[in-house]
């Protein structure tokens, strides 16, 4: 397998470069490579593994099977080639390799291949206009403000997607639109002769709006979920355990009768991302999401929540920049029959400060956080960002504080009924009685001017009910608090 894809790979370059000589096509090529040590203890705040789903149908591990190896070297290497024809027309590819030693790729022991391609879009410009249309496998995020990193309902790398941008007013209104298909879990054919609806297919569009001092991105999203979509098995998270079920259904789809009564449920988002500069060098960030789905199938199914954040920053100083921020959402209520009352999710990058609490900003990114949702939480911070005393050295400092809005009885009454299930899990998931806090102190140091050394430390800690987790697992998690180490060396070329 190996000398299959070498042959491959030079079949590719082999192609550029033949295609670059008869067609005046540009090639170029940039990328990236990590490699790092991460020692990391008490995952999930008791050092054991979360629940995970194992099938569709659908049926799951428990949580507290497994204990933690503490320590991983990790190793990345991403390429992205342009093949460039002219300033209208191009096309991108972009394949990764990524494992741990001793584990897969580039180790001795057992030197399996593992490339991926994660990019692979054609791109253009409609003739005699400026509106850019990209075709393929891309990056989506939806608008968030600057203060934050990535969306709390969609974001991230291949993306199978159309989508298209144009400016309606120069340097004041564009509009962003596209189509993707997240799901196609049969694809060709249905398993038998009957069909179902087995596709997570998602439309969105984005008008950004930009004024003197003002910045304002209304969107909005509309998404079509079949029933017998793997929901369960793919992953929709790059570090926890979280799929796309959790983040979409509601608890009380596992209630009696099981799952949706639909077979086709439409879920829907409206938003705004805003950034008020107007009084530099005080900035201010704020988003505020409604999501809804199911609603139309049984009571039970359905879900709906609100998601706000809001932060500022002062930037008129050299050698750092003070940050505070905040978050708020709904939880669930007292019932899971009367469905659920936290935002629907799809995929959620989101974070402020590279928070050691949440999958956002950490570019030392495997095995770097602790997952936490944001979602049916509210949460305060500060942040010391860019501090610089010395030429080519930065750090940051975060603190960062999550306190539950879920009402105790709603997570219980699934535990009863399931067990420690991947739905509702001890540290990603809080009630109302709950809370955790981190911090995190990152330092990069420029070696050269595309080289750098990396390092990024968190500590956690929280408090979560034994009535509700079970004595075992809260028990676990008050022996000691999580913290993690991580240094490493980036290369971009």
């Amino acid at each position: 397998m190996k000398r299959i894809w070498s042959i491959a790979l030079a079949a590719v370059f082999v192609l550029g470069a033949f295609t670059s000589a008869r067609a005046a096509t540009e090639v170029k090529m940039t990328g990236d490579a990590r490699v790092y040590g991460v020692f990391f203890a008490e995952h999930n705040y008791t050092g054991w593994n979360n629940a995970s789903w194992t099938s569709n149908t659908p049926t799951y591990a428990h949580a507290g099977t497994k204990t933690e190896d503490r320590f991983e070297i990790w190793e990345r290497f991403r390429l992205r080639t342009d093949f460039v024809a002219n300033e209208a027309v191009k096309f991108r590819l972009g394949i990764k390799v990524e494992d741990t030693w001793g584990h897969g790729t580039l180790t001795a022991a057992n030197p399996a291949v593992a490339i991926a391609v994660y990019q692979a879009y054609l791109q253009f410009k409609f003739p005699g206009c400026s509106a850019e249309i990209t075709a393929g496998l891309q990056d989506i995020d939806l608008p968030i403000s600057n203060m934050f990193y990535g969306s709390p309902v969609f974001g991230g790398d291949r993306i199978a997607a159309l989508t298209v941008k144009a400016p309606l007013i120069d340097n004041t209104l564009a509009v962003l639109a596209g189509f993707g298909r997240l799901i196609d879990t049969n694809r060709t054919y249905d398993t038998t002769t009957t069909q179902v609806a087995d596709e997570l297919d998602a439309y969105f569009l984005a008008l950004p709006i930009t004024l003197e001092g003002f910045k304002a991105t209304p969107w909005g999203m509309i998404a079509v979920a079949g029933k017998n979509a793997g929901y369960f098995t793919a992953g929709s998270s790059t570090f926890s355990s979280q799929s796309f079920a959790e983040n979409l259904v509601s608890a009380g789809t596992f209630m009696t009768p099981a799952l949706w009564k639909n077979d086709q449920n439409a879920y829907w988002w409206a938003g705004g991302a805003f950034e008020v500069t107007a009084l530099d060098p005080v900035k201010f960030y704020a988003d505020v999401i409604y999501g809804a789905g199911a609603q139309s199938d049984r009571k039970k199914s359905k879900r709906e929540g609100w998601f706000l954040d809001a932060g500022a920053e002062y930037t008129g100083w050299d050698v750092l920049t003070p940050k505070v921020f905040g978050w708020w959402s709904t939880g669930e209520d007292h019932s899971n029959y009367n469905g659920s009352e936290r935002m629907p999710q799809i995929r959620s990058n989101w974070g402020p400060g590279n928070s050691f609490l949440f999958d956002d900003s950490q570019v030392l990114a495997k095995n770097s956080n602790m997952g936490m949702n944001p979602v049916g939480a509210w949460g305060l911070g500060a942040s010391l960002d860019n501090i610089s005393f010395v030429e080519k050295l930065t750090h940051r400092l975060t603190y960062t504080y999550i306190h539950g809005n879920n009402n105790p009885a709603a997570i219980r009454a699934v535990n009863a009924a399931l067990g420690s299930n991947p739905y509702f899990e001890m540290g990603r998931d809080l009630t109302s009685n709950e809370f955790a806090m981190g911090v995190n102190f990152d330092t990069k140091y420029m070696i050269y001017e595309n080289l750098a050394a990396v390092l990024e430390t968190g500590w956690a800690h929280g408090q979560f009910q034994t009535s509700v987790w079970g004595h075992r697992l809260a028990a676990k998690s008050r022996e000691g608090d999580a913290w993690k180490v991580a240094c490493g060396l980036t290369y971009k070329f």
